[in-house]
């Protein structure tokens, strides 16, 4: 959010049928026709419809602090088991009077909360927040989900200004705040934050990234038409706490060398970017220099940000980076990473390869290639915030969709489409997908699942202060498609860290399942490949965190798998 002065051995499977019809085979694209003509991305408004009834409040009356202008986040998570994502939405709520520049003459009415949004199985949702008692009292920000106690049900994490709150799922629609029991305390402003098993034992441990030491009342002395950024308040530490297995944390942030970095974080995601098996921790910062912290294997890290080519922007600035996503672009079977911010944006190629195995030391980092790939000359324009990358149309090559909106005022702004050509090239389609990119809002978090289980990848966005959008993706002409949900035994139940590759026509791909993902956000834990005109899967192998490689041999498409890790989980 810089202020500018002027702008990723068999096991048991069982397959869930398709929820559609199968979708023909995607057209081959011809080398000489223009890419914005060959685009069957679409994407209508389908909140009227569904039943979602969200609008975030920054609070207040007027938009008047850092911490009302950063915006509220959103996940997709079945907690219910239900074999269909739900919608739980972040909102601000009213500081004290004291705290804000503006009179407080106008504020919210009905009072602001979090929304949870059950997914009924027909397009429709049910906002079940009141019997869910996921409703923190507290300054919403960010939001991630994982089944840190491995009970075979999804929990979740609500952080915000002042604390965080971590909810127990109880299997039955309610969910309990274990935050003292389970020994997590977080003081200052927590925002992303995310789950992965950095000591591979099978339980997840917790990452929480925090923005700056926010002091609500301070001023600036000239207010004119702006409020202190981000470079007026001194930044902070993140912190790291590690699961000792029986549903409680011990903070080691310290002891693995996370706290040594002070920065100014926005975003967070975890996954093994340099293939040695052992998940890397990427944090964005606002203004200041980003992170990387590479796992050592021993309960450490090393911040290796700036010796990676991950610290700064393209051109040595340190930029006002949101959210980060890891994906394998050149389908080479290392992930990429791509991070919106306020700017050009940045995407950075992995250098490295496959068969870097145990070791990282030959790893070379990565590299920008934001302009060569056709982002930069479109995105240069506008403040990007929260952003997923996806086969929208399943035609076996990766797009990307942002959305934008003012960095320190209420500036609508349209959104970004951008489809991939392969080999790192993208056009873009922004005004060809559907009127809703093109309808301006102030976007910040967004969160993108097969909410319909059509095969189809759609999004919600939260608007600063303004009613969100649900885009349901109705594509046509798409190509075939396969999701995968994941199910550790010894591994972590969600197989957070599990590296799925698949095989078919001809042509591989490889995800790795990862918590958050994007600004404040995070996404289906679905695993979702489009894969073109292959009509069924060759080979599909799962290499889990406990070590187990996985290989399954033709599957069907078009279609969710249920790949469960071989063996039985042992009670600790």
């Amino acid at each position: 959010m810089m202020i500018r002065s002027f702008l990723f051995l068999f096991g048991a499977v069982s397959l869930a049928e398709a929820q559609s019809a199968m979708p023909p085979a995607v057209r081959p694209r011809s080398d000489s026709a223009p890419p914005a003509l060959q685009s069957v991305i679409r994407f209508e408004d389908a909140t009227d419809a569904s039943g979602i009834h969200f609008t975030h409040s920054f609070g207040s009356a007027k938009l008047g602090s850092l911490l009302e202008g950063t915006g509220g986040g959103c996940l997709w998570f079945d907690f219910n088991n239900s074999g269909r994502p739900s919608l739980y939405v972040i909102s601000g709520r009213p500081l004290a009077d004291s705290m804000h520049p503006y009179p407080l003459k106008d504020k919210p009415n009905p009072p602001p909360r979090n929304h949870l949004y059950r997914n009924d199985g027909d397009g429709h949702f049910t906002d079940v927040t009141d019997q869910s008692g996921l409703d923190p009292d507290m300054y919403g920000i960010a939001v991630t989900a994982a089944d840190y106690d491995n009970d075979g049900y999804e929990d979740l994490l609500v952080t915000g200004f002042g604390k965080v709150v971590l909810y127990h799922n109880d299997g039955n629609g309610h969910f309990t705040d274990v935050t003292a029991k389970a020994g997590i305390k977080v003081d200052g402003w927590a925002i992303s934050s995310t789950w992965l098993d950095y000591d591979r034992d099978g339980c997840l441990d917790l990452f929480v990234g925090r923005y700056v030491k926010f002091d609500p009342t301070y001023r600036a002395f000239y207010a004119a038409d702006n409020y202190p950024g981000p470079l007026d308040y001194a930044g902070e530490t993140n912190m790291l706490f590690h699961n000792n297995c029986d549903g409680t944390f011990t903070d080691v942030s310290d002891k693995s060398g996370i706290s040594a970095s002070i920065g100014r974080t926005m975003g967070v995601t975890a996954a093994d970017f340099d293939n040695d098996g052992w998940d890397d921790i990427y944090v964005t910062n606002d203004s200041t220099q980003n992170f990387f912290f590479h796992n050592k294997h021993d309960g450490t890290f090393e911040e290796i940000g700036n010796d990676t080519g991950s610290a700064y922007g393209q051109n040595g600035e340190a930029t006002s980076s949101m959210g980060p996503v890891a994906a394998d672009f050149w389908n080479r079977g290392v992930l990429d990473l791509w991070v919106t911010d306020g700017s050009y944006n940045r995407f950075l190629r992995n250098l490295g390869a496959p068969e870097l195995g145990v070791s990282s030391m030959d790893w070379k980092g990565f590299e920008d290639v934001t302009a060569a790939g056709g982002i930069s000359q479109t995105d240069a324009q506008y403040a990007s915030w929260g952003s997923g990358v996806y086969d929208f149309d399943n035609d076996g090559l990766l797009d990307i969709l942002v959305f934008h909106g003012g960095l320190i005022h209420l500036i609508p702004q349209e959104h970004t489409l951008f489809r991939g050509l392969g080999e790192g090239k993208f056009a873009d389609v922004s005004r060809q997908a559907g009127p809703v990119l093109s309808n301006r809002t102030v976007a910040r978090g967004a969160c993108f699942a097969d909410y319909d289980n059509d095969g189809k990848v759609d999004a919600y966005v939260v608007n600063l202060g303004a009613d969100g959008t649900l885009l349901h993706n109705v594509s046509a002409n798409t190509g075939h498609w396969v999701e995968i949900k994941l199910i550790g035994t010894k591994s972590n139940r969600d197989g957070i860290g599990a590296r799925v590759e698949v095989m078919a026509g001809g042509r591989r791909w490889m995800e790795e399942r990862v918590a958050s993902s994007g600004y404040l956000s995070q996404d289906d834990a679905r695993l979702h490949f489009g894969l073109g005109a292959a009509t069924a899967i060759d080979k599909l192998v799962v290499r889990w965190p406990s070590g187990i490689v996985q290989t399954l041999g033709t599957q069907p498409v078009d279609r969710v798998l249920t790949v469960q890790e071989p063996g039985e989980r042992k009670p600790r």
